[in-house]
């Protein structure tokens, strides 16, 4: 995908967040806290600010491994998943890093939820 589709597919799916989720138009921090919680597999929940951030690096780190740079170690005796870098992330820029990631979250919930 280029920037332009990233951008258009992003938009639709934030708009599409938000009606589903009855919010305001999430950024990419609560789409990652979104797929953490997902990816935890334990449903809604409250969380405090430490599990809020771990939850996001969860995220993170499964969107990476579909790029070969994660790989899912197991899950501790809490039932949370821990992963393994496996490769060194490229130094990108600022702006290849939000395409990366806005690329690899559409990428996610178009795999997930369709």
């Amino acid at each position: 995908m280029n920037a332009s589709e990233i951008n258009k597919k992003w938009t639709a799916l934030q708009q599409e967040t938000a009606k589903q989720f009855e919010m305001e138009i999430p950024d990419i921090k609560v789409l990652l806290f979104l797929i953490g919680v997902q990816e935890l597999g334990k449903g809604p929940m409250k969380f405090n600010k430490r599990q809020k951030e771990e939850l996001m690096h969860i995220a993170t780190c499964r969107l990476f491994s579909a790029m070969g740079f994660y790989k899912l170690e197991g899950l501790d005796q809490d039932g949370w998943p821990h992963w393994h870098l496996v490769n060194p992330i490229p130094n990108y820029t600022l702006l290849e890093q939000e395409m990366i990631i806005k690329s690899l979250i559409i990428d996610y919930f178009d795999e997930v939820y369709q």
